[in-house]
């Protein structure tokens, strides 16, 4: 998988939280996109993507 390929994964996972907050949203499909996305990510990469998003932030 290319990188942009990855970028992309971690904005899906971004844009999918932010739709999970509001208040008329289906939480339990995009509980399962979150799911599957997190799962492509650890499949490509062998990292979790909570933790690479963490150290993002840290930097």
């Amino acid at each position: 998988m290319k990188n942009s390929d990855i970028k992309k994964l971690i904005s899906q996972y971004k844009d999918t939280i932010i739709k999970q907050k509001k208040k008329n949203s289906d939480s339990f499909r995009l509980s399962e996109k979150l799911k599957e996305i997190e799962h492509k990510y650890y499949h490509e990469t062998g990292r979790t993507l909570k933790s690479d998003l963490n150290n993002l932030k840290e930097n």
